[in-house]
């Protein structure tokens, strides 16, 4: 598929390394000459140098034969313009990066008056994901499947973890929760595991279930923390109102601090229900004052990794059993703090938006009535969870798991029937019609269900 990717900062620059290791013939767009050059001499993709809303320049770019562009520069304006260009010149899917709030109001609109295919959020995306650990902080992310039915949680066992040196047929008989690990990254090394796989402490685990059946299992584990009620989230950025908005819609008490008294009195006046502090978020005497110590949870979204890292780990120290969770963008910070298991959660508004756009391009490329639904990128991308709508006509219908020939590499991590029920799969389950199968692969380029077979 060809695809043109207007502006190449983090998000363009992902989704270019992303999108022509999957075989896609890709072409970038940006003004800044130096970051053209970088990318075509790191990257096998055509680029052009100029404005990406401006028509000459997508004509040279060969838009007109491109089958998706993906306008993600720093202005919202510059997008939405690029698209509107696109379409003109005849390109059947756009996608924008939008992230002024006012915007965010009419995106009902520009998809049906101004043909966007999708409008991305990076701030609300990220805001979505620090939620969703939230409501389940024993977990270092929380990925969500069938309109949350069914979900994918990361955990990294500690050095005195229970299951250190379990094997997986011995925790499944042992433990009366129906629970799959579907996925472990041990240092370097990434593994779908079978049964007679061992667990150690320091391994980071995957596993799906249905909430409850996820709650039960780390209450087992004797690691389970019940969900946030107070929040402290330093940083008034666009990622703290939607956070903020949808943490006091779920009736949680939320506490904002930043040094920027401007940026204090806007959030205030956009959230009344939020206490808003104008305040060093790096001054532990500050954070002693406002009650770190009987507070829930600990989010840094401000716009510099370095100062969220440490204002983290500050908070970890000071705080006992608060869960505390980072933004960082950098991935060179965010292998750091992952591998030395600083911090309990981390959050790239940058990555979220790749992994939507990819998904999005995947489902393009799927057949239909088979398309990919929803779409997690795991241990750095090496492995995906990607969930799939099983179609009347499939060949598999009615087999038992055991029989079928699946791909190295796979596993079929958790079934949601028609009804709702959740299934973890076993050799005498099968796929039925209108099921949704989660799929957990090391082959990143898997796009249909019928792939799931040799």
């Amino acid at each position: 598929m060809k695809i043109v990717i207007v502006g190449v900062g983090k998000v363009g620059r992902a989704l270019t390394q992303q999108l022509s290791a999957d075989g896609h013939k890709v072409t970038v767009i940006d003004q800044d000459a130096r970051l053209i050059d970088n990318i075509i001499n790191v990257y096998d993709v055509m680029a052009v140098c100029g404005n990406g809303a401006g028509y000459s320049v997508q004509q040279e770019a060969e838009v007109d034969k491109a089958e998706l562009l993906i306008a993600a520069t720093s202005s919202d304006e510059l997008n939405i313009l690029a698209c509107l260009v696109a379409k003109k010149l005849g390109v059947r899917h756009t996608i924008a990066r939008i992230r002024n709030p006012e915007y965010e109001r009419q995106l009902r609109f520009m998809r049906g008056e101004l043909g966007l295919s999708m409008a991305i959020n990076p701030e609300r995306a990220a805001a979505r994901e620090i939620a969703r650990v939230l409501r389940f902080p024993a977990a270092m992310k929380v990925e969500s499947f069938s309109k949350g039915r069914l979900e994918l949680v990361e955990y990294r066992l500690p050095a005195d973890s229970a299951l250190d040196g379990l094997p997986l047929v011995d925790l499944y008989r042992n433990v009366r929760v129906r629970v799959l690990i579907c996925a472990v990254a041990r240092k370097d090394e990434t593994i779908i595991p079978s049964g007679d796989f061992v667990l150690r402490s320091g391994d980071k685990i995957y596993l799906t279930s249905s909430p409850e059946q996820l709650a039960q299992f780390f209450r087992h584990l004797g690691v389970f923390r019940n969900k946030a009620s107070s929040v402290m989230i330093v940083g008034a950025s666009k990622i703290c109102y939607y956070l903020a908005s949808e943490l006091l819609g779920m009736g949680m008490s939320v506490k904002i601090i930043d040094r920027d008294e401007t940026r204090c009195i806007q959030m205030a006046e956009q959230l009344p229900k939020a206490l808003v502090i104008v305040g060093d978020g790096t001054d532990t005497d500050l954070l002693h004052e406002e009650g770190i110590g009987q507070t829930d949870a600990f989010v840094a979204i401000t716009g510099i990794d370095e100062a969220n890292i440490l204002m983290s780990i500050c908070a970890a120290k000071e705080s006992g059993d608060c869960k505390v969770i980072a933004k960082i963008n950098r991935k060179a910070l965010v292998d750091l703090v992952s591998n030395e298991s600083m911090i309990d959660s981390v959050v790239s508004a940058s990555s979220t938006t790749t992994e939507l756009i990819v998904q999005y391009v995947r489902a393009m490329e799927s057949a239909s009535g088979a398309k990919i639904k929803t779409l997690h990128r795991l241990v750095d991308g090496e492995v995906e969870a990607l969930e799939f709508g099983v179609p009347a006509d499939a060949p598999f219908i009615g087999v038992p798991l055991k029989d079928l020939k699946l791909r190295n590499g796979l596993l079929l991590a958790g079934i949601v029937r028609q009804n709702g029920r959740i299934v973890i799969p076993s050799g005498m389950d099968a796929l039925y019609a209108h099921d949704d199968v989660i799929v957990v692969t090391t082959d990143t380029t898997l796009q249909d269900i019928h792939d799931i077979l040799r």
